[in-house]
């Protein structure tokens, strides 16, 4: 299995390379106000890829974040839990008290 995904990872880089190689045109990159950015294709496409990779990371952030955050909260309400329970338990394996007279 190790020795297929080498294989796959390998014709990967060899097309994703010819790809490069093909897109070597020059291209401008015009913002606003005047700004311009001449550079070859492969390189605007893989800074506009970087960026969405970026970009989705950041718009995750705040989703992941709160999940940790109730995670974390139901850790602390499973534990109190558990201490419940092993306390009904060890109350109940006691044996009965004597009444006092």
């Amino acid at each position: 299995m190790k020795i297929m995904s080498r294989i796959i990872a390998v014709i990967l880089f060899i097309i994703f390379f010819g790809f490069a190689l093909k897109n070597t045109d020059p291209v401008t990159l015009h913002f606003f106000m005047g700004y311009e950015f001449p550079g070859p294709l492969v390189l605007m496409l893989l800074i506009f890829f970087v960026a969405g990779i970026i970009f989705g990371i950041l718009a995750m952030l705040p989703t992941l974040f709160r999940h940790r955050r109730d995670l974390s909260k139901h850790k602390k309400s499973l534990a109190v839990k558990e201490q419940e329970i092993v306390k009904l338990q060890n109350e109940n394996s006691r044996p009965p008290q004597p009444d006092s007279i």
